[in-house]
């Protein structure tokens, strides 16, 4: 690389200038380099001859005798110039100068007559336009506005703004315009405060917003809010976004004009003005919008860079500024064309250059231009090329070996190749752009290569370059084959059983099958060598059933896509009905209409049982509470029936849960006698109790002494038995013999 000294690069670039009518005016440009360096300018892209009105300095800056807007052929010194630089190495072009003539206008607004009362706001305006911007200045009475007075406040557009009126603040204003092409008056206008100072309440009101405004960076920006009302609103800015508006740069003007220095990008906004009724809520707004623009600047520059043949050279080029520039590319001056090897990517601020040659030595320059202005930056490529390479490899031929896979050989190079240190194959799609090339590196004692994992059906181009330690040879001559198709891929098989002699193959459609015209499907007894098939099934078919089988042997079944490139690999199962048959022997099928139905009966039975069982309950329940002397008559039936003889008891009674003397009466009207072993069938006995239980029915047979015993868990606190005199005729129980009778016991209590 060349140091920086000896890069062709401009000191001095032309600026913009705005020039007077029938004055001189100067364009700078200054270059360094190796020389000798050729300077020459340009005015909307025309080569300038020199001549009496414009010609060129000693230094190569550009002179202009005498600035016409408008010549007499019609033609104009206005526009945008450039100055360009060559050397040996190259050409450079500088940025855009744009030259505009100072003009004036004549005044389209002018200020106008205004009465306003005693402690009210005046204001004044008056517009021109102008090359420059003109310097307005306000007079009153024809002497200087006194800008000393903070009552009256000069804003940069030609506003007068008078606060706080007073009687001696009548009088005449009018405008002066001035810049270095001409100074203009505007009208008159009269001023007239009358009455004295109002206390009536007048709501807050904005006289005048902040204007839309759109400027560069480093400029001021004024937004004028000036607003009335009784009692004096009370001004305040802010911004739209809810951003803090920031106290560097900012000022504000008389009583709410908001003004903002050295403008930067972040202060672009919209801006709202606020004018609130002092101590309460009641609020007028206003609001503008402020655009700060700012020129094209580079955020990163192209570097100078050498490069030996055949290999790539990038240049980056990033800017920055608002709006967002738009780059583009030079080379030796003259706008860059693309190719198969030149690309351009990330908005062209990348530059890729592919298998450089002697012919892409140059000076390449980036320029980035929006509407704030523009720059320039340029870098030189030196092409490296050694004597001595060898010359290109020979005889470069491709063959297809496989729809993936292709082999490519050469022979060596005719010329020095005692330097050889090995070979680089440049592969790439043939529709592909260059930049999606790859390189394969292969020893210098091989002349073929086998390049896999490629894509079916699709054409490749390869070439090769000889690579010593000094630098590569040229490229070789390029050539292009394409690969074979592809045969589709394994499909995915499923073997069901239907029955003792069907199986049915299933398979699920895929795109890892890629392009494929159909399957086939093929079957065989294991113990055979022939297949049965194929049976062509369509591309869309996924399922096919095979059919009367023998079910004691096994099956194996294959099946494969193919299309018109051949047959793919096949996928096999096995398969075998025996089992099938034995479990249908042991386990025949069910009637399963049968089975439902009485699945539902069962179910239809569960149900009423659970009704009947808690109704039951229910019952029992209640019968057992209430239903006690209705038992009771019933005992002296069931005596009869007795198959043991009854012991004589007295006269007993019950009274249940507190009964009266009706309920024994009650029970006296058949004068039967209540038997014990009906009470124990009627109130069981718990396990504990069962033993007591046995204590009793011995007594029947002997003698014994009083006995107490419980027979009943339910708690009948109340419940008695009282004794009754025993029958003359003991009756003999059904199916037993006679037995003497029992000797009488004393009144028992059961509970």
């Amino acid at each position: 690389d060349f140091g920086r000294s000896s890069e062709l690069a401009f000191v001095v670039e032309p600026s913009d200038d705005i020039a007077v009518q029938e004055q001189p005016l100067i364009l700078y440009c200054q270059v360094e380099g190796i020389q000798p360096i050729t300077i020459t300018w340009r005015k909307n892209g025309v080569m300038i001859v020199d001549s009496e009105n414009a010609f060129m300095l000693a230094n190569g800056s550009l002179y202009v005798s005498r600035f016409q807007r408008v010549r007499g052929d019609g033609s104009s010194d206005e526009g945008e110039y450039d100055c360009m630089a060559q050397n040996h190495y190259g050409l450079v072009v500088s940025r855009k100068a744009k030259i505009q003539a100072a003009t004036m206008s004549d005044f389209h607004i002018h200020p106008q007559n205004a009465v306003v009362e005693e402690g009210g706001v005046a204001r004044f305006q008056c517009q021109i336009h102008g090359l420059p911007e003109p310097v307005i200045l306000w007079h009153k009475n024809s002497m200087p506005v006194n800008t000393d007075n903070e009552r009256y406040t000069l804003l940069p557009k030609g506003v007068l703004q008078i606060t706080g009126l007073r009687a001696e603040d009548s009088g005449i204003f009018h405008c002066v315009a001035t810049n270095i092409a001409n100074v203009k008056f505007s009208r008159e206008a009269r001023l007239t405060v009358s009455g004295s100072h109002s206390t009536v309440y007048k709501d807050p009101m904005i006289l005048v917003g902040p204007e839309n405004l759109t400027l560069t960076v480093h400029q001021t920006a004024v937004l004028e809010c000036i607003a009335t009302g009784n009692p004096r609103p009370i001004v305040s800015w802010s911004r739209l976004d809810g951003r803090p508006i920031g106290v560097e740069g900012i000022q504000v003007l008389g009583t709410g004009n908001l003004m903002i220095s050295d403008l930067t990008v972040q202060h672009s906004g919209i801006y709202v003005c606020a004018a609130n009724k002092p101590g309460t809520r009641v609020r007028r707004t206003a609001q503008g919008s402020l655009v700060v623009q700012a020129p094209a600047e580079f955020v990163q520059h192209p570097q100078s860079i050498s490069r030996p043949v055949g290999t790539t050279a990038i240049f980056t080029c990033v800017a920055q500024g608002e709006p967002p520039p738009q780059i583009t590319w030079l080379r030796n001056g003259q706008i860059l064309e693309t190719s198969d090897h030149i690309k351009l990517k990330n908005n062209n601020s990348t530059l890729s250059i592919y298998g450089i040659n002697q012919t892409d030595e140059a000076i390449y320059q980036c320029l980035a231009e929006n509407s704030a202005g523009s720059t320039q930056a340029s870098a030189r490529l030196t092409v490296l090329w050694a004597d001595g390479l060898p010359s290109p490899p020979q005889a470069v031929r491709a063959e297809t070996v496989s729809a993936t896979t292709i082999q490519v050989s050469w022979e060596k190079p005719l010329q020095n190749t005692k330097e050889i240190i090995g070979y680089v194959l440049h592969i790439r799609k043939a529709a592909d752009p260059v930049e999606m090339e790859y390189q394969e590196a292969v020893s210098k004692s091989t002349f073929q290569q086998l390049v896999t994992d490629l894509e079916p059906s699709t054409s490749y181009s390869f070439y090769i370059k000889a690579y010593t330690s000094r630098g590569a040879s040229k490229a070789s001559e390029v050539t292009v084959v394409s690969t074979l198709g592809e045969v589709p891929a394994m499909p995915s098989l499923f073997i069901k059983v239907i029955n003792s002699t069907a199986v049915q193959a299933t398979w699920e459609p895929s795109i890892k099958l890629g392009q494929h015209e159909g399957f086939k499907l093929y079957y065989r007894k294991v113990h055979l060598s022939q297949y049965t098939g194929p049976v062509l099934l369509a591309s869309n078919v996924t399922a096919y059933n095979i059919t009367h089988l023998d079910a004691s042997v096994v099956y194996e079944v294959k099946l494969l896509a193919y299309n018109q490139h051949g047959d793919g690999d096949s996928t096999v199962r096995f398969v075998s009905l025996r089992e099938t048959v034995e479990r249908t022997v042991l386990n025949p099928p069910c009637d399963c209409m049968k089975d439902e139905q009485n699945n539902k009966t069962s179910t239809t039975g569960i149900i009423i049982g659970i009704h009947i069982g808690v109704t039951c309950i229910i019952f029992c329940i209640l019968f057992l509470m209430f239903g006690y002397r209705g038992r009771l008559l019933m005992c002296k039936n069931m005596q009869e029936q007795l198959s043991t003889p009854q012991i004589p008891r007295s006269q007993r009674s019950a009274v249940l849960n507190g009964a009266t003397r009706r309920d024994r009466d009650d029970r006296d009207l058949n004068g039967k006698q209540l038997d014990m072993n009906e009470l124990e069938r009627l109130f069981p006995a718990s396990p504990s109790q069962e033993q007591q239980d046995k204590g009793m029915m011995s007594a029947h047979s002997s003698p014994a002494p009083h006995d107490d015993t419980q027979i009943s868990t339910l708690p009948l606190d109340e419940f008695s038995i009282i004794e009754e005199q025993p029958d003359p005729l003991p009756k003999a129980p059904l199916g037993g013999s006679p037995l003497a009778p029992a000797p009488d016991y004393g009144p028992t209590n059961e509970g």
